[in-house]
């Protein structure tokens, strides 16, 4: 279980991932020994999983975010197992959501532009066995982009 420090700390983190464990010591009112402490229980009971930078996709040639369900032919143990294996191993995958409702998979995926995602919808997606269509959803502005979670 986590107290209102722990809240304080999780948020501090989100924000400003680089902070200093002094900086965030005296931020959320304790020493840097308590500080350090919550920090590493933290991150032992996997409260905080990582630490990283978000990155410009645009100046990496990553500019073109695209969405795209995915329904499968059969909803089998193998068929997923082989879908889930393909993805994992796709750099143009961020995430991959198997959902409910109307299709199998929510997919989203950044390329450098609608040339390089007609390679990868043909050349990785669709090739794979199972996979009966899919509907491609390219973004035309991101209005909101982020990981933070409400704490």
């Amino acid at each position: 279980m986590i107290d209102d420090t722990d809240r304080r700390i999780l948020r501090l983190l989100q924000k400003e991932g680089r902070i200093s464990l002094s900086e965030l010591a005296e931020r959320v009112g304790l020493g840097a020994t308590a500080t350090s402490d919550r920090l590493r229980r933290l991150q032992r009971d996997s409260y905080v999983l990582g630490f990283g930078a978000r990155l410009n996709p645009a100046l990496l040639g990553r500019g073109l975010l695209v969405f795209i369900e995915v329904r499968l032919e059969r909803t089998t143990p193998d068929v997923f197992e082989s879908f889930a294996q393909t993805v994992r191993r796709a750099p143009e995958v961020l995430e991959c959501h198997m959902v409910a409702g109307g299709f199998d998979y929510l997919l989203k995926t950044r390329v450098e532009d609608m040339a390089a995602y007609r390679r990868f919808l043909a050349e990785v997606l669709l090739a794979l066995p199972g996979v009966r269509e899919t509907h491609t959803f390219a973004v035309m502005e991101e209005v909101k982009a982020t990981a933070e979670l409400p704490i």
